[in-house]
Order: structure tokens, then sequence, then C-alpha cells
């Protein structure tokens, strides 16, 4: 199993970043998939979440609003667009198939 996080970077308050999730063996398709982020000194939290079929989708309320989940079955990639960037949005992001299996992350820092 191998889920690989890119798109992070270092982004304005109120820019915006969308990350990308490559799965890979795994049924992707079979799998919820969920974006976690941790911040420096707290704990993992929850962000978004998605169904395998991609119909339900839910957010932690700190996000709602700006961030969309999202993923492409056939591309085997699980997407999280997120918008008018926060400084408390700065983490490092994860994306987690089902509840075992996590990606290495990538960093978000939002910074003026």
């Amino acid at each position: 199993v191998q889920l690989v996080e890119s798109g992070g970077g270092l982004v304005q308050p109120g820019g915006s970043l969308t990350l990308s999730c490559a799965a890979s063996g795994f049924t992707f398709s079979t799998y919820s998939m969920m974006w976690y982020r941790q911040a420096p000194g707290k704990e993992h939290e929850s962000v978004a979440g998605i169904s395998s079929s991609g119909g339900s989708t839910n957010y932690a309320d700190s996000v709602k609003g700006r961030f969309s989940i999202s993923r492409d079955n056939a591309k085997n990639t699980v997407y999280l667009q997120m918008n008018s960037l926060k400084l408390e949005d700065t983490a490092m992001y994860f994306c987690v198939a089902g509840t075992n299996y996590w990606g290495q992350g990538t960093q978000v820092t939002v910074s003026s």
C-alpha cells in the first residue's frame, strides 16, 4: 500500500492550495478516504472525509465552507482543495485510506 501526498507549500493568508494523494497497492475505489492534519505540538485532527463512491463527504467545523474533498477513482487519487487559508491551517497534511493506511504527509505553511 502506498499513499503519496503532494501539493503542499507556502501560501499567504487568504490563498489557496490543492493537495493530491495518489494511491496504489489496494483497491482504491472500495475505501473511504480521509485527510488529517497535525500542527506542531498538537494531536492529529480529522479535516475531511469522503466515501468510497465520492457521494458523501464530511468536514471539520474549522474548515467547512473553505475546504473541499474530492476523489477520482479512475486515477486512484483523492484531492483536498483549500481556499481562504488561515494561519491556523499550517500543519502537515496526511491522507488516510480506511483506518489503517497513512501517507507520509505534505507540509502546508500559511504565513505572510
